[in-house]
C-alpha cells in the first residue's frame, strides 16, 4: 500500500518562504515520478511542479524562478521549496506519485495560506 505524507504548510506573508516535504512508503520511490499540485477554492487542481524518475523537471510557468522541487531517493522524500511567496500562492498543495505501472497515488494535502 503506497502512502504519501505532506507536511510543511502554513501561513506565511508575501515574499516569504515555505518548504514543503512528501514522505512516500509502499513503493520503489526511486523508480517512480513525482509531482506537486495545488487547488485553490473554486480552482481546478493544477501541477505546480514535476520530477521524473531520471531526473527531468518541469514548472508551470507561474512558479518558475520561485519553486525548487528536488527528490532524495535515500529518504523516499521530495520537496517543494517555496520563495517569494505570493497571495495568488494560496492553495492546498498534493504531491502524487506515479509508479513504474503508471497508477497514481496521492497525498491527504497540506494548506499554504499567503497573506498579502
Amino acid at each position: 500500500q503506497v502512502q504519501l505524507v505532506e507536511s510543511g504548510g502554513g501561513l506565511v506573508q508575501a515574499g516569504g518562504s515555505l518548504r514543503l516535504s512528501c514522505l512516500a512508503s509502499g513503493s520503489i520511490f526511486s523508480h517512480s515520478d513525482l509531482g506537486w499540485y495545488r487547488q485553490a477554492p473554486g480552482k481546478q487542481r493544477e501541477l505546480v511542479a514535476a520530477v521524473t524518475r531520471g531526473g527531468s523537471i518541469n514548472y508551470v510557468e507561474s512558479v518558475k524562478g520561485r519553486f525548487t522541487i528536488s527528490r532524495d531517493n535515500n529518504k523516499n522524500t521530495v520537496y517543494l521549496q517555496m520563495n517569494s511567496l505570493q497571495p495568488e500562492d494560496t492553495a492546498v498543495y498534493y504531491c502524487k506519485l506515479t509508479n513504474t505501472w503508471w497508477a497514481d497515488y496521492w497525498g491527504q494535502g497540506t494548506q499554504v495560506t499567503v497573506s498579502s
